[in-house]
């Protein structure tokens, strides 16, 4: 036993390594205080869709997409889907009060960097939508101009998805920052009637003629075998970005391409910086996409970064 006498300072011996040489042991690191937590919270980004079991599209597929561009998602449900990868069977949609309360209690709860709106199956719902953006038009809303469901298998269904695209331009446009809309969609509109470009230099125009700030069309066609991304915006600002042909069996893109928008934006960047990155996430995802099953190929927004 060793023994200390009073007065002595005592310092353990460092212990040795194999070569014998002493080491010095590994400080230990701060604790972190509440301001170093509170900094290291991630831009949050509010997402309005459908529950798409599949996980190839809706609140599941965006979560992992937030997460992979550093953002944390919380969500309002607009439906629950019954599908697989083939396509979709059945679609239960949510009560637009319902909606509403979920929206209004996290946007209440937590500072909200950015929302970004999906699919919506109702002129209701979409009413309810678009007044929580008009209540909160500080925050940049990506508005995703995809596919709504199944096609209208009666005048009935046929009235209904009339009066939601109604609706749709109507109430929920002209609150959108950016609108994303695929070319082959855009053009069946305007063949349908739905929308009228007029002398407006393109259909992509029309949107913010309706009230969309900026408005992203992927698949232009520029010349015969050649499509870009267009991007159009105030002050007949315009930018062009490459468009990568999505593999065989692929379902929309656009949701894809939303949400990374949405993310972006959350971090702060503008809006072509914005699209620019997006684009790149994007289709990083559907060049890596995977078929699990018998339908149609997932995009893999798990990217090794």
């Amino acid at each position: 036993m060793h023994l200390i006498q009073w007065g002595q300072s005592y310092r353990k011996p460092y212990p040795a390594c194999a070569d014998g040489v002493p080491t010095r042991p590994t400080p230990r690191e701060p604790e972190p205080t509440p301001s170093a937590v509170a900094s290291a919270t991630p831009p949050l980004v509010l997402l309005f869709g459908p529950f798409d079991p599949s996980g190839a599209d809706g609140l599941p597929a965006d979560a992992v997409t937030c997460a992979q561009l550093g953002c944390h998602a919380i969500s309002t449900l607009t439906a629950v889907t019954v599908q697989d990868t083939a396509g979709i069977e059945e679609v239960h949609v949510q009560p637009p009060e319902l909606l509403d309360d979920q929206a209004r209690c996290l946007l209440e709860d937590m500072p909200v960097q950015a929302i970004k709106v999906g699919a919506l199956f109702s002129a209701e719902s979409v009413s309810a939508v678009a007044q929580i953006a008009a209540d909160y038009s500080h925050l940049p809303l990506v508005l995703h101009l995809g596919p709504r469901g199944p096609a209208p298998r009666d005048a009935a269904d046929q009235e209904d998805a009339d009066e939601l695209l109604a609706a749709t331009f109507e109430l929920l446009l002209p609150q959108a920052h950016v609108a994303v809309i695929e070319h082959v969609r855009l053009n069946q509109w305007v063949a349908e009637g739905l929308v009228e470009p007029g002398e407006l230099p393109s259909p992509l125009h029309a949107l913010l003629a309706a009230g969309a700030q900026w408005a992203l069309a992927t698949g232009n066609p520029v010349r015969p075998g050649h499509r870009t991304n267009l991007l159009v915006g105030p002050e007949n600002r315009t930018a062009s970005f490459p468009w990568q042909a999505p593999p065989e069996r692929s379902t929309d893109t656009g949701g894809v391409l939303s949400c990374a928008l949405a993310a972006q934006l959350a971090h702060g960047l503008a809006v072509p910086k914005a699209v620019e990155a997006a684009l790149a996430y994007s289709d990083a995802a559907m060049a890596a996409a995977f078929q699990p099953g018998m339908g149609n190929r997932i995009p893999n927004r798990v990217l090794r970064r």
